[in-house]
């Protein structure tokens, strides 16, 4: 009853009833009883922050959040992830130590300096939010900062790894993460990744994941290589090309100290037949008259010879394609089309990648089909090709 009769006489007190918004002045944080005793992080659970509620004039939805410094000038304050709803923030003693170890590192600490004990300084942010969880303008405020004197801090951070997974985006898909096309990787060697792209002076990125984030790689992130490397600028931190046009991009992935090294080769968009279609029939790799016509538009197809023989499919020889990747045998970076064909008469686009031998029914399908003088449509955009 005390706190609605609170609340009612503020709010009365207020042109007629319609609360007045004011820029709160003061935002404290307590000092936490164990600032001054030893904190050991990797046997913490949490560190509970309390602080007071700032006055916006009316009882205001509030969101906290927390900034953590590892200098006494505060000048490498970072925020904590996430947000609190209440005067009063539990930090995750995990995701405070792998925070302020990635501040040791960035400040030239290796792994060895570790444990270390640091003097870690943290403060509380606040604002007043609407209905939708927006800030309401002019409502942000920080407290103090408290220092917790006597940190115990372990190396902290996983072991960085090469990506399990990349894509790549640009002006080809509109430069959307969400329809970004899914690199593969070459059988046996799963730091290595490639795709047919086509280049234009927009540029592409990579990324490790679907969607805007910590793992986009532009220009100034990779080493250009290849025999098109001359072809390749930097356009606004994007990837580009002066000669705008499809390239076979292989990116190969590796790891030195906490840093992924990403060396990019731009080759030739060379897609070749392989087997009793060619002309020769005779499993040789880059045989003559068995290379694809190359599209100048993004969204055409590459187009194959006529097939020099017919081959049953099934569980005898069958169509097949490649590209060549530098080092490595042809089937290593094969593909196929298998599964329901479109309006159009396209069946989606296979990689074998890490995967077994495309003729494993239970991964993929049996032998394609081809009777002689038939020919393979393959567009690396929109994953698709067809026979016909």
């Amino acid at each position: 009853m005390l706190c609605g009769l609170v609340l009612t006489t503020a709010c009365s007190d207020d042109n007629d009833s319609n609360p007045t918004f004011q820029k709160p002045t003061q935002f404290v944080l307590n000092t936490p009883a164990m600032a001054n005793s030893t904190i050991d992080l990797a046997n913490s659970e949490k560190i509970v922050l309390y602080c007071s509620q700032p006055d916006y004039g009316f009882p205001a939805r509030t969101v906290y959040s927390v900034q953590v410094a590892s200098k006494e000038d505060k000048s490498d304050a970072v925020d904590l992830k996430g947000t609190f709803s209440e005067a009063v923030a539990e930090i995750s003693a995990s995701t405070l130590a792998s925070t302020l170890t990635n501040m040791m590192i960035e400040q030239g600490k290796t792994e060895d300096d570790f444990p270390m004990n640091i003097p870690v300084y943290l403060r509380m942010k606040a604002y007043a939010a609407n209905s939708i969880g927006t800030m309401v303008e002019g409502s942000e405020i920080y407290s103090n900062w408290v220092t917790l004197r006597d940190v115990r801090l372990l190396y902290s951070l996983a072991p960085v790894t090469t990506p399990e997974a990349l894509c790549v985006a640009g002006n080809f898909n509109g430069g959307s993460w969400d329809t970004a096309l899914d690199m593969v990787q070459v059988y046996d060697a799963a730091n290595v990744f490639w795709h047919l792209v086509y280049i234009d002076d927009k540029g592409i990125q990579f990324n490790q994941e679907h969607t805007a984030g910590d793992f986009v790689v532009g220009y100034d992130q990779i080493t250009v290589g290849g025999d098109l490397a001359e072809e390749i600028v930097d356009a606004d931190g994007k990837i580009a090309s002066n000669n705008p046009g499809w390239y076979l991009v292989v990116v190969t992935t590796s790891v030195t100290g906490r840093k992924i090294n990403y060396e990019v080769q731009f080759l030739r968009p060379e897609v070749y037949m392989m087997g009793p279609i060619t002309p020769l029939g005779a499993w040789s790799e880059l045989e003559d008259g068995t290379m694809f016509e190359v599209p100048s538009e993004a969204d055409a197809d590459f187009v194959s010879p006529p097939f020099a023989a017919s081959v049953p499919g099934g569980d005898g020889d069958g169509v097949r394609a490649y590209v060549k990747i530098p080092g490595f045998d042809w089937w290593k970076s094969e593909f196929m089309i298998y599964g329901a064909a479109d309006s159009d008469g396209y069946q989606p686009l296979e990689y074998r990648g890490m995967g077994p031998d495309q003729n494993d029914a239970a991964s993929f399908g049996e032998r394609v089909k081809g009777n002689e003088g038939q020919r393979m449509y393959f567009n690396f955009t929109k994953e698709k090709g067809k026979i016909e």
